[in-house]
């Protein structure tokens, strides 16, 4: 199995909250832990801010943040800092999701502050998202560590990103060039991750599939299936 990601939004939702936060990341770890075979595959949750510490606290994998802001330290009431994220055990963040989108020039000041930070030694990654191809042209020139492709009109539905748009993918692919690119919306399915790892992505995004599943645990390892046999 080669190297691939697989990024789990908590967004908001109550089953991704507080303690059942906590639970979930566990599950993903046991999960994670049960996998076999060379290569690597990392699951990634990527959660509130309120709950990054004592998820960090309990579980020991490394856990994003949703958002973070570019303001420093200071007299900055209701940003969400950098520093402060870090601090409570947060390896990277997600910015421009469809649900949170900030302008251009925001994005680049965040992934300026994370490169000027002291903190920058503990290796602090960050992952853009895309809607269209033609936004990801002009975002991937801020070189994040991952760039995210997602078709906001598929997420939370049953149809693929992976189905409805494989020649987006590979062109994707291209644009991005030795950016890993990481693909969500829809993805519900073993096929769907399979399938983007063909199609030359390094990693999926994924929410409502594992997060509102009757058993995440099982849910999480029925996607897996088919990269472990790869």
């Amino acid at each position: 199995m080669q190297d691939f990601k697989v990024f789990i939004n908590f967004k908001t939702y109550p089953q991704g909250t507080g303690e059942r936060a906590v639970e979930l990341v566990r599950a993903m770890r046991e999960v994670q832990e049960g996998q076999e075979g060379p290569g690597g595959l990392e699951i990634i949750p990527i959660v509130q801010a309120a709950d990054i510490f004592r998820i960090t606290k309990e579980v020991k994998i490394p856990v994003w943040i949703q958002h973070v802001d570019p303001y420093p330290q200071g007299q900055f009431t209701g940003w969400q800092n950098l520093e402060a994220a870090i601090e409570a055990g947060a390896s990277g963040t997600l910015l421009n999701h469809s649900e949170h989108q900030i302008p251009p020039g925001r994005i680049k000041q965040v992934i300026s502050a994370i490169r000027k930070t002291q903190y920058t030694k503990r290796n602090f990654e960050v992952m853009v998202c895309c809607k269209t191809l033609g936004q990801m042209e002009r975002l991937v020139k801020l070189k994040p560590n991952y760039i995210g492709y997602e078709i906001s009109g598929l997420i939370g539905g049953k149809i693929s990103i992976t189905d409805f748009e494989p020649q987006a993918i590979k062109h994707a692919v291209e644009i991005c060039g030795r950016i890993p690119l990481i693909v969500g919306a829809g993805i519900h399915k073993a096929e769907d991750l399979g399938k983007a790892r063909e199609l030359g992505a390094e990693g999926v995004l994924i929410s409502s599939a594992i997060v509102l599943a009757e058993n995440p645990k099982a849910k999480l390892a029925e996607l897996l299936s088919l990269l472990k046999e790869v």
